[in-house]
């Protein structure tokens, strides 16, 4: 029988799941030998694998339609109207109508993450390593993505407990080389960035160009993007307390769309470009390490050598049946001591 649910805390399944594998008294991840002997070296182990998911319907029609505005006033009067001045980049992190869309991607991500981190809690772990996050169309219903993290809790054999569980992309290789430099993960992060740019005057004259000429309102558009998803990623990063970011992925979407501002001027030939850029990474924080006092080796004589060797030379020398090569390295030593 299906157990009700309101959305908060683990779904009941997940929880059912988590209660298994704490009676069980076993565990099961993802990682390889050498990533299981890596997060042991540093006072580790891994507790049980862990993932969290969450279903996001995406309002209006189409490929988001109604998010995509290029705000451009000249669109829709003709493209001598467009060489007045260059389209701008309606930016989602200046407040453009796309920033809705990345909202509601951020909401849905930090809910599958919410899970997984919860899935940690209850198996006890102190944080998860080798995150993956994951954005996928929701088989047979349209307009639905799904949001997928799944990685592996690991749990400090030390009696340090964090006050909250971290995540994070890394390996176990790069997990126990973190550690190892002084550095701890504090976050799994998503920096993205939606921007649209009308396809102006200009950009069409470049565009039918025979010249090899820089599509430069493209361009534009590309940079701004990946400047505002960098900018994102920085400014999560900052808000958990992180001194930097360790990357994991970048990607790049670029697609065509109809202007929606020409068609309402009853102009439906002319175009917007819309480019995605999304950024993965996990914020991390330096932590102070007891500075180990110098180790010093102690030497105690066991009489003088050199006339040890000294004798040992003289009675190889005396004797007929003397070793030549016991006399040359003999006589190397020797002269070593002296030098």
């Amino acid at each position: 029988m299906s157990v009700p649910w309101n959305g908060q805390g683990l779904p009941p399944a997940a929880a059912e799941r988590m209660t298994e594998v704490r009676g069980s008294g076993t565990w099961t991840s993802a990682l390889s030998t050498g990533e299981f002997a890596s997060i042991r070296s540093v006072g580790f182990e891994p507790v049980g694998q862990v993932m969290g998911s969450a279903v996001f319907h995406i309002g209006r029609s189409g490929r988001y339609w109604g998010y995509h505005d290029c705000q451009y006033n000249g669109a829709g009067f003709g493209y001598s109207y467009g060489n007045v001045g260059n389209a701008p980049v309606a930016l989602s992190g200046r407040g453009a109508p796309s920033a809705a869309l990345v909202g509601v991607f951020d909401t849905a991500r930090r809910t599958a993450l919410g899970r997984m981190t919860a899935e940690c809690q209850a198996l006890g772990g102190d944080g998860v390593v080798a995150a993956a996050l994951t954005m996928a169309p929701f088989i047979g219903q349209p307009n639905c993505l799904e949001f997928k993290v799944i990685g592996t809790a690991v749990r400090a054999r030390g009696d340090y407990r964090p006050r909250h569980p971290f995540t994070s992309h890394l390996d176990g290789q790069g997990f126990a080389k973190l550690l190892g430099s002084g550095w701890v993960p504090v976050e799994l992060l998503v920096g993205m960035s939606i921007g649209v740019r009308h396809d102006d005057y200009r950009t069409q004259s470049q565009a039918y160009s025979w010249r090899n000429v820089e599509m430069s309102g493209w361009s534009e558009l590309v940079h701004e993007i990946r400047s505002d998803a960098r900018r994102q990623l920085q400014i999560q990063g900052a808000k958990q307390g992180g001194d930097g970011v360790v990357m994991a992925d970048s990607s790049l979407r670029v697609w065509r769309e109809s202007c929606m501002r020409a068609r309402s001027r009853n102009n439906s030939e002319q175009e917007d470009h819309v480019a995605e850029s999304t950024m993965v990474g996990t914020t991390i924080a330096r932590f102070t390490v007891r500075k180990q006092q110098p180790r010093t080796l102690s030497v105690m004589p066991l009489g003088d050598r050199g006339d040890r060797l000294r004798r040992r030379l003289a009675a190889v020398a005396s004797s007929p049946y003397g070793d030549r090569g016991e006399y040359r390295r003999l006589v190397q030593e020797i002269s070593e001591l002296n030098e």
